[in-house]
Formats: C-alpha cells, structure tokens, sequence
C-alpha cells in the first residue's frame, strides 16, 4: 500500500513539474560595447556580465524529463549594434565519448550539436535557426511550422572547443542574416536545443510540447533588446566558371561570369537576385525510366532556387524546375515531328537558358508575410540543316518567357496563416500563358486541439484569345492534440484546372474522400522509445461525370527500439475492380482493373555505429485469375564511417514485375492498344566523402541505372467497356534503359561565404530495344557508347557592404 502511494505522489510530481515546465522562460540580454572574440573559449570579460539560460528538458525520446546532472547545459546571449553573440557551455563528463564526424555544411553528421531558434517577430511560426556540431560544422535553415528548409544559407560565424569538462560553442550572427522589425524596444522568441548524439537524447531550453505543436511554437522569450540599429544589408557574389567538354572526339571550352546579390530594403524585406546565372555545376538528376502516365518530379538543385522559398511553396502551386526546363517544342523536334524532307537535325538545346530571376520578400511587425518571384528564360531555337543546297534553317522551341509569383501570407493567433498566392506566366508571341491563384486558411482551433486546413485554386489557360478556367479546392480537418488522431478531407478538381506551367500536376477532374487514425508515442513506452501506427481509408471519383473510380485501403508502422533500431511496413490495397482514366493517354477512355495489392517491410540500423544499413523488401500481387500482375523489389543501403573524416554510403535496388499491362501507343482515332511487359531494373549507386575539415570536401558521387522492358507478343485493344481483348497488332516496344554518372568534385570555403569548386563529371546514356542482354553484355555495350566528359572550376567570392565600406 505505501509502494502505491509513493506512485501516486511522484506521478502527481512528475505532471505538476511538466505544467511548471510549459510556462514560458524569459531570457534577459545585455548589450556589450567591446564584442567577443569568436574563438570557441569562453574567456572574454563581457560574457561574465551576460545572464544564464539552464534547466533544459528533455525534448526526444522523452518528454520534459530534465537534463542529466552529469551533462547540464548553459548558454548566454549577448548584442551589440551589429550582431547577436550566443556562448553555450555543454557540460560532459566523459568528453573523450562525444561522437565529432566531419561533414559538409548543412550535411547531418554522427556528432553532438547545438542548435539556436530565433523568431524576431515572436509569431510561433516562422524561426531561423543556427547549428553548430562539436566537429565545427555548421547548419542554418528557415524554419516554417516544423519544416525546415536547408537550401537557405547564410554568413555566419562560429567556433567550438572540446575540453576536459565538456564542449564550448561560441557564435556571431550578424543582424544582416536576421529579419526584424524596427520597433525601439523588441521581444523575441528564442530556444535552445542540445543533441547528444551518443545517447540520442535531445533536450531543449524552453520546454517544447511534442503532443500538441511543432518546435516553433514553444519559444522561450529574449527581452531587454533595445535601439538596434542594423547595417546596411548589402552583399555580393561575384561568380567565375570555366568548363571544358569532351564528347565524340569533339571538345568544347565555356567561360561564364554572373553575380548574385543580396540586398535589405529595410529591416524586413530582402531583395535577392541572380544575374547571367550558370547552373554548370549542379549535380545530376537521379534518371529514371517511368512506364506510367505522369511525370516524373525531379528535385530542385539549384541554389537560388532552394534557398528561403518558404513563402513561396505556400500552395504548392510553384515547380522551380519548369524554369529553364526543356523547351515547350524540344520533344517535337528530337522526334522529328518539326524536320522536313532533305533535312537533318544540326541542334536541339535540351533546357531553356535563364537571363535572369529576383526574388523579394519578407515579413512586417504585425505578421504579414510578402514574397515576390520573378525569373526570365530566353527565346530557344533549334537548327536543321538542307542536305540538297547546305543551307540552314531555325525552329523557335520555346519563346522569350516571364515566369512570376506573388504571396500573401498573414499570420494569425494559435500558430493560424491565411494565404493568397498567384503564379503568372507570359509567353512572347502567339504562345499560351497562365494564371494561377489560391486562397489558402490554416485555422487552429481556440483549444489547441483541431486544424481547419482549406484550399482554394482557380486556373486560367489564355490561347487563341479563348480564356479557359478551372477550379480545384480542398477542407481538411486535422486532430493535432495527443497521441491519437483524426483526419478527414475532401479533395476536388474540374476536368479544365491546370497549374503545370510553372507547378506540377498529375491529374484533375477528381473528387477524393480520405479518412485516416494515427497513434503515436511522445516518450519512451516498454521496450520503444518511439510507435507510429497509420490506417487509412480513400474513395477517388470522377468531378464529371460524378462516377466512382477508385478505392485505397491502407496502414503503416514503424517502431524505434531503446537500442535505435527502427523497423516497420507498410500495406495498401483496393477492394474490387477500380476505373484508372490515366493510363490510357485517351480522352474519356479508362482500364478497368484490379489494383495490385502491395506490402513491404524494412529496416535501418543505428547510425552511429561504424557500421549501418538501411534494407527493406516489397511485393506486389494482383487478385486476377488470367496472368496475374505480381513483382518484388528488394533494396539495401549499407553505410561505412572509415574514420570521423570518411564514410562510404552504397545503394542497391533490385526489381523484378512480370504480366504488368500498360499502354503502348495510341492512334489517331483514339484506337488505344496494351501489351503485356515483364520489367528488370538494378540501380548500383555509390556516394563517398571526405572531409579534410569543415570547409573542405572531397566527393564521389556514382549512379548505375538499367532498366529492361519486354513485351509478349500478343498485344490487348482497350475495349469501350474499359475490358482489354486480344489483337493482331504488333510492334517493337521492348526497351534497354541505361543511365551512368559520375561526379568527382572539390569544395574548399576558403574564407566566409566564399568557394571554390571544382568538378569531374563523367556520363554514358543508352536507349534501345536490346531487351534481352545480360547485365555483362549490357554494360559492355554502354561502356563503348562515347561518353561526355566535362571539367569545370568555379570561382565565388563572398563581399558584405560593410566591410567594404571598411576598406
């Protein structure tokens, strides 16, 4: 019985020490004349005078438990008229323990860091924040409800120091990273986590509800800042690139120079622009050979393009890579749909070239959010030469365009936003433009324990001087309190809304019913430190007409073991027959079919051994009497740290389908014919890095992919009915799909926001019907096709106005 009362008043302890927790912690800063040097020890008198920020809780896998005794944590803030200094002591008993791996800026690393929140504008939704490992490495990311985007760099200054009683962080950010408001006196939500990487606890300075919102939303408060009076926001990034290219026993030299610039309008708003951009360097799209009716989404390299785009990826209506992507005709042309008679093809240019872009934004003191994107791409021509007289002719493929986006996003009490976005795009000439808007509602209720999610699109499409207008929408309500939760949402498009101008979209004319339940743990439960458990439940018809199509059953688990090795699989399937309308590539025609039912299950070993894997196995099996479709892929990922300076990161995927029916062609009478396709594919990729130290990096980065389509024989017309019967129709589509890159490149940061890169690259690409070879004959056959070869260095140079000023 005392056992039980023990129980009972430490459980009534351990809650009233949580509620304590929840309140939120103040931080008073103190304004220095005479600034630290940022030498990662902690000795400068002006740190003596700064107040502590301790008592950290745990964030993961627990939730407020507080930090170990034996490995406390302190930070100070201090400010002067030009920057925020942030010393943090991480105390450690056994610093011979603290795992420190080398990377890359921004790469995730098997070492302990140090983390700083800032939101300047206290609004629990938009932070900035800074890491820092005990290796040295940094990381900055703009942080929007939880989400972080990486792609977002700034000039910043650090350094660490590892002693006897722990390790030593000390930091310089510049108020020309930060966005603020004006005001005299200012309050700004600021937090601090710490990652100890060895046990892989996280603890944070102001406790962070993990059960009820996102990081953001839990800051602590840094106070006393007064009459900050900011540097001009002025920097530039003068650019040179030299590139030579081998292909085909021919070789030519490209030199370009450009700038990139950032400029602060005011404390707010930042304008950014890129002037005579060169892409040369960006690395190479994971290629793949898709069989299906939709486009394959390729990810955004480019840094412009990747860095602070959170307010534009509001609405999901902008697709970076449609700028500078292949022009409108180009695929017209390498089809030889565009040559005449007696004519050969001369050039064909794969992308549009970008003349230049800016982009404008920024958030004023009551919380309204202002972005402004605009990028033009020049006219592109291919060329095709008379056989008969040699003379030449040029072929317009895409014309002189004007891509532009515009956002309004305003937020609101409880973490809420409500948005407006609108995309433009004109085209020289006679060619099509395009309109898109949206009106966008993220409302949390008053308690905490519900979000209203809603979408509203409207697409115009100008041809021919004919406006064509499309609407597309949708309402989600969200359970966002607790381990248990509910989502229900309907989604609907009109057969005419079409936003792929500058977004991506797979398909419209849709009305979509989904509900799902997820369970959750937020700490540590029996032998877990986390479960996740997902069921869902869809029904997709058509908008018009108002006709069912499909049905998705689904559920999902992963489990994390206290020794972090996680686990889980995954099962989706459809009851009876579905009506797929896409793959056809027809009008109004549809497949009907039973949908294959797949389940994987998978695993991913401790990253912080030397040793590591990532595997996982999935099957797919059709419930059809008459040649089912079936097929297995199997995957693994094994991960080699050498030392804390190396590691090597292979990847092997395998799949084998077989009785897969798909489209083969259409004919102008809309007459659609299947064929029946075993597919093989092995994708061999390797990456290896090493990094002589924080600023300078060594990669090799390797993709093999190969991929064997074989049809039978006998080919199916698609029936009124959506039936496939046999028919007499023959062609050859077997395809023998092979993709090869290599990348070897050096990066040196030989000085603040400064670079040097240079570059290898070595690609082979092959397209045939040569179905049936083995992987050796395969290879030997690709090897012997002429590969480009291409050398390049490049050349930033990192200049503050200020600094120039100085000079």
């Amino acid at each position: 019985m005392k056992k039980k009362y023990i129980l009972l008043l430490f459980a009534f302890f351990n809650s009233f020490l949580i509620i304590a927790q929840e309140k939120q912690k103040t931080l008073a800063i103190t304004f220095i004349d005479k600034a630290p040097k940022i030498d990662g020890i902690l000795d400068d008198a002006v740190w003596d005078i700064a107040a502590k920020a301790t008592d950290f809780v745990m964030l993961d896998p627990g939730l407020g438990n507080p930090e170990p005794e034996n490995q406390k944590t302190e930070v100070k803030v201090l400010y002067d008229d030009t920057a925020l200094y942030i010393g943090a002591f991480l105390y450690d008993d056994n610093p011979s323990s603290i795992p420190r791996q080398f990377a890359a800026r921004d790469s995730e690393a098997q070492a302990d860091f140090f983390e700083i929140l800032i939101n300047p504008f206290n609004d629990k939704i938009n932070d900035t924040s800074f890491f820092v490992s005990c290796a040295g490495t940094q990381a900055d990311a703009k942080t929007t409800s939880g989400h972080e985007d990486f792609g977002w760099n700034a000039v910043w200054e650090s350094a660490v120091n590892i002693n006897d009683d722990g390790w030593v962080v000390e930091i310089k950010i510049p108020y020309s990273v930060l966005r603020f408001s004006g005001a005299t006196d200012q309050e700004w939500g600021i937090n601090f986590i710490r990652m100890i990487k060895s046990k892989k606890e996280q603890y944070a300075w102001n406790f962070i509800d993990k059960a009820s919102g996102a990081e953001s939303e839990f800051p602590g408060l840094l106070t006393g800042i007064k009459n900050i009076d900011p540097p001009t926001r002025l920097s530039f990034y003068p650019f040179w690139q030299g590139t030579a290219t081998h292909y085909d026993a021919e070789t030519n030299y490209k030199q370009t120079a450009g700038l990139d610039l950032k400029y602060g309008i005011n404390d707010s708003f930042t304008l950014d622009a890129t002037l005579i951009p060169d892409f040369g360097q960006v690395a190479f799209d994971d290629v793949v050979q898709e069989l299906g009716p939709f486009e394959v989404q390729h990810e955004e390299k480019r840094a412009f393009f990747t860095e602070g785009t959170e307010l534009f990826n509001k609405g999901h209506l902008l697709y970076t890579r449609r700028i500078g992507d292949a022009p409108l005709s180009y695929y017209k042309v390498a089809y030889g749909y565009e040559t005449n008679e007696n004519e050969e093809l001369i050039e064909n240019p794969e992308n549009t070239k970008m003349l230049n872009a800016v982009k404008l934004s920024g958030r004023t003191a009551d919380g309204l959010g202002i972005g402004f994107f605009n990028a033009i791409t020049d006219e592109t021509t291919a060329r095709f030469r008379n056989t008969l007289n040699d003379t030449e002719r040029s072929f317009l493929t895409s014309p002189l365009t004007n891509y532009n986006v515009m956002v309004l996003d305003k937020t609101l009490a409880r973490s809420s936003s409500v948005s407006f976005v609108n995309t433009n795009v004109m085209r020289a000439g006679s060619y099509a433009d395009a309109n898109v808007s949206s009106a966008l509602l993220n409302f949390k209720t008053k308690n905490n324990k519900y979000v209203i999610d809603t979408d509203l699109s409207m697409s115009n499409h100008f041809e021919n001087n004919k406006t064509e207008t499309g609407y597309k929408g949708k309402l989600k309500l969200k359970e966002v309190l607790g381990s248990h939760r509910f989502i229900a949402s309907v989604k609907f498009s009109d057969a005419k809304y079409d936003k792929n101008d500058l977004g991506i979209q797979d398909y419209n004319n849709f009305v979509a019913y989904k509900a799902s339940y997820t369970y959750r743990t937020y700490k540590p439960k029996g032998n877990y430190n986390f479960i996740y458990i997902k069921n869902w439940v869809a029904l997709e018809y058509r908008q018009n007409p108002y006709t069912y199509t499909d049905n998705v059953i689904g559920s999902y688990l992963r489990l994390t073991t206290k020794k972090h090795l996680s686990y889980g699989g995954h099962f989706e399937g459809s009851l009876g027959y579905i009506y797929d309308y896409y793959e056809p590539r027809a009008i109004d025609r549809f497949y009907k079919k039973k949908q294959p039912q797949f389940a994987n299950v998978w695993v991913s070993t401790d990253y912080r051994k030397t040793f590591a894997f990532d595997s996982g196995v999935q099957a797919g099996f059709q419930l059809e009497k008459d040649k089912p479709h079936n097929y297995l892929t199997f995957n693994i990922a094994p991960r080699y740290r050498i030392n804390n300076r190396m590691q090597l990161i292979y990847n092997f995927v395998w799949h084998k389908g077989k009785n897969e029916k798909g489209y083969v062609e259409r004919l102008d009478d809309d007459t659609v014919f299947f064929g029946n396709r075993k597919t093989d594919k092995l994708v061999n990729s390797m990456q290896a890095t090493y990094n002589a130290s924080n600023k300078t990096t060594v990669a090799l980065a390797f993709r093999h992919y190969w991929k064997q389509v074989n049809y039978d024989s006998q080919l199916y017309f698609l029936e009124q009915n959506g039936l496939l019967t046999e028919n007499s129709h023959t062609g050859d589509y077997n395809s023998n799909f092979n993709m090869w890159n290599l990348d070897l490149s050096y990066t040196w940061e030989f000085a603040p926001g400064s670079q040097l890169v240079a570059l290898y690259r070595n690609s082979l690409f092959d397209k045939n019907n040569l179905s049936l070879l083995d992987f050796n004959e395969n290879l030997n056959g690709l090897i012997e096709k002429p590969a480009t070869n291409e050398v390049s260095i490049k050349f930033i140079y990192y200049l503050d106005y200020n600094k120039i000023n100085l000079w």
